[in-house]
């Protein structure tokens, strides 16, 4: 693999990030300061290789990154036909990383997407069992159409998705690092499909919605995408640097007013509690859990970190509220009655929250 590229030292007389003096926790070192901004430039150089083939779409490329390199999987969805799997397959051909796609199917088994047992023959003669490993074993996976397959199936890829690890037979196998699941579901109304266990659908950090395309960028596409076929992209990063970057967004301060913004508006999902207002309880049967206070912190540093910015922002934070959180609520039937979706649900609270 690839040596890591070293962030460019940082020669001006003041390289500390501009912070609050009064709140140690939010200063940054000024290596840190130099790697987010060499992070900046690595990621306007990601969006423009995938800008070569996926047209428009910029909101679900920065929500992509955003995942990568907070350490967290994705669940792309949206009808067939908007290049899902294209934008998956494409960001794995800009790092230089293993990469597997899985198709589920209803007759998909666990063992074939973990690997399992086989006997082989010795060169002794003997017979011995030998641990053939699935398509889980690669730095990202495409989980494509992951509603397509029962949940028996689907389970096989939760302790994948939170341990980075398999267990086959009895026995333990631990996966590559960096490990990513980019999965893509369809919508659940369409026929043949199974939705997800919220134990599943609580592994993604993200939710990402991929909507139709604007009449400009659809022309775009049927100008670009019907003529001869493009280069192949660059690789970006490598899996020692998306690991050090990893790393590095972790060490991007948080001021106490975002942790405070992060646990109010996930206790506000939580219906017959005192933090929650009453028009929650009206809509929705259950509120998002703890692991949602983590992602959306996680999620604010690293889109702070893309935007080049030292410090996690209230802007970040209501920017990743969405897709952190309309997974985790569960509406009611009175709000399916009413088109009250979850999605609508977390606006609402981000806008209330904006208000007060």
């Amino acid at each position: 693999m690839d040596t890591p590229t070293t962030p460019p030292e940082d020669t001006t007389a003041e390289a500390s990030a501009p912070v609050d003096s009064t709140s140690p926790a939010t200063t940054l070192p000024a290596d840190d300061v130099a790697a987010i901004d060499h992070l900046g430039t690595v990621y306007q150089a990601f969006k423009d290789e995938i800008g070569k083939v996926i047209i428009g779409q910029e909101d679900v490329v920065e929500q992509l990154a955003i995942c990568l390199f907070a350490r967290g999987h994705a669940l792309l969805m949206g009808v067939p036909g908007l290049a899902k799997t294209l934008l998956v397959s494409s960001v794995a051909e800009t790092m230089d990383l293993s990469f597997n796609r899985i198709q589920f199917t209803p007759d998909l088994m666990p063992a074939d997407i973990t690997g399992t047992d086989i006997i082989q023959e010795t060169d002794a003669g003997h017979r011995e069992f030998e641990f053939i490993k699935g398509p889980v074993f690669a730095n990202l996976v495409l989980a494509d159409e992951i509603n397509r397959a029962p949940a028996k199936t689907q389970s096989a890829m939760l302790e994948a998705m939170q341990e980075n690890m398999v267990t086959v037979l009895g026995k333990t196998y631990q996966l590559d690092k960096p490990f990513f699941v980019l999965a893509t579901q369809n919508p659940v109304e369409q026929e043949g499909t199974y939705p997800l266990p919220e134990a599943q659908l609580d592994r993604f950090m993200f939710l990402i919605n991929v909507e139709y395309p604007s009449h400009e960028e659809e022309l775009r596409i049927a100008r670009e995408t019907t003529g001869t076929a493009k280069n192949a992209l660059n690789h970006i990063l490598n899996g020692d640097q998306v690991l050090e970057f990893q790393q590095l967004v972790r060490r991007v301060p948080v001021p106490d007013h975002i942790y405070d913004y992060a646990v109010e508006i996930v206790r506000k999902t939580r219906p017959g509690t005192e933090a929650s207002p009453d028009w929650i309880g009206e809509y929705v049967g259950w509120g998002a859990g703890p692991r949602a206070v983590q992602y959306l912190i996680l999620g604010a540093k690293a889109r702070a970190a893309l935007n080049g910015s030292y410090m996690a922002r209230l802007e970040d934070i209501e920017a990743v509220a969405r897709p952190v959180l309309t997974h985790r609520v569960l509406t009611n039937f009175a709000a399916e009655s009413q088109g009250m979706t979850a999605a609508k649900v977390v606006d609402r609270l981000v806008a209330e929250m904006q208000e007060a």
